[in-house]
């Protein structure tokens, strides 16, 4: 598995942020980025600085394909293991990829489906998959995740009625996964 350590992340949104000056400082007024400076990024472990440039660099036609790309590195700590980052970044997520217009869309909705698909609780008896995800009780990220999934349901299925989005850039399976994602939480 490949893993990116805290350190790697903060020189990809550092050289992101260099390229990107404008990123940095753009008006964080769009609808889907309210609150984004304020969500106390810095006490979340091994979240780098720049988050919010990165977010709003999700809606640049040119910067946007390059912090869509970082901002999976800082959203995954490996293929299969979500980092701490996640589930705050998760709102965001949601809101941007409703949005028609933006030009990563298809990546926004790609990460919304691995968080939902690897948000779902791992049955302890299910070994298979303890192996390869772990126990939920070590990655305490899913069911923040699924926190936010839930709190912010309306929104996702939304995007999943949305008319706007291409035929078949959400396929049955993961529509299931996100409409899944979107239920309410079971003790």
């Amino acid at each position: 598995m490949c893993v990116v350590d805290a350190a790697a992340k903060e020189t990809a949104v550092a050289r992101f942020l260099h390229e990107h000056p404008r990123t940095a400082h753009a008006a964080g007024d769009h609808a889907a980025l309210l609150g984004c400076a304020d969500a106390g990024w810095s006490r979340i472990p091994g979240c780098p600085a720049g988050i919010p440039a990165l977010l709003r660099g999700l809606l640049d036609e040119t910067a946007g394909p390059e912090a869509l790309r970082v901002l999976g590195l800082v959203l995954m700590d490996g293929v299969l293991h979500m980092s701490a980052v996640m589930p705050a970044a998760l709102p965001y997520l949601i809101g941007l990829a409703a949005v028609p217009g933006t030009t990563v869309r298809p990546g926004l909705i790609d990460l919304l489906i691995a968080a939902a698909d690897l948000s779902a609780p791992v049955d302890a008896d299910d070994e298979r998959r303890a192996l390869l995800l772990g126990n939920d009780c070590d990655h305490p990220e899913r069911e923040r995740c699924r926190a936010a999934f839930a709190a912010h349901a309306p929104a996702l299925r939304a995007l999943l009625e949305d008319v706007t989005l291409p035929a078949g850039l959400i396929s049955t399976e993961d529509r299931a996964c996100l409409r899944e994602a979107a239920q309410p939480q079971r003790p």
